[in-house]
């Protein structure tokens, strides 16, 4: 595909993800809508991670949160049983709102089938498109978003959060892992005794 219907098809998606009512500021004390400045970091730390992934995985990853406003959790009953239900929901709605404008760019259906079937979060363990964006997913939230979650949930125990750590890690690759533990992710420094006590 030309390089004409790839950045066509991140426009779309960046356009989409900018629709975004929520507003949040990042470490440089820029505001962006929410789910563009999470689409940002996430092909921030695929470039580093896997600089010569292909144009369909960079467009996958981009899309991970594809208006995920349009879709809150508290629209499920909150029980196990609903959060279940709007994950899978909300991957199908992910992998449909960007195949729509992956295929409105000009990109073949085989093209799209691709890319839906990692935001879709299909065969992660043996598809390795999809464990590639599990493994860009888990170091984005490692970098980004973990200590904000501590900070959330001032009352979880220790055990709780060593349990949270090792089930993100146990869904990325081995390579993942590597690059998580090898000094070019950006871990947390006040986290950092409970990261390697998880994984000690």
């Amino acid at each position: 595909m030309s390089q004409t219907v790839y950045e066509k098809a991140l426009e779309l998606i960046d356009a989409a993800n900018s629709e975004d009512p929520n507003q949040v500021t990042d470490e440089n004390n820029k505001q962006w809508p929410k789910e563009l400045l999470y689409s940002h970091r996430m092909s921030e730390i695929l470039q580093r991670y896997e600089p010569e992934a292909d144009d369909i995985c960079k467009l996958a990853i981009r899309s991970q949160h594809i208006q995920r406003w349009k879709s809150p959790r508290d629209a499920y009953p909150m029980d196990r049983i609903g959060y279940l239900k709007w994950r899978t929901d909300l991957y199908k709605f992910h992998a449909e709102t960007m195949g729509d404008l992956m295929l409105k760019a000009g990109y073949s259906s085989e093209d799209v089938e691709r890319a839906k079937k990692m935001v879709g979060k299909k065969a992660i363990k043996s598809n390795s498109d999809t464990q590639l964006l599990e493994d860009v997913v888990d170091l984005v939230f490692i970098e980004y978003y973990l200590f904000d979650f501590v900070q959330k949930h001032p009352d979880y125990s220790e055990e709780k959060w060593i349990e949270i750590i090792r089930k993100t890690w146990k869904k990325m690759s081995t390579r993942g892992q590597q690059f998580a533990l090898s000094g070019a992710l950006k871990l947390p420094e006040s986290l950092v005794p409970l990261i390697n006590k998880a994984l000690g």
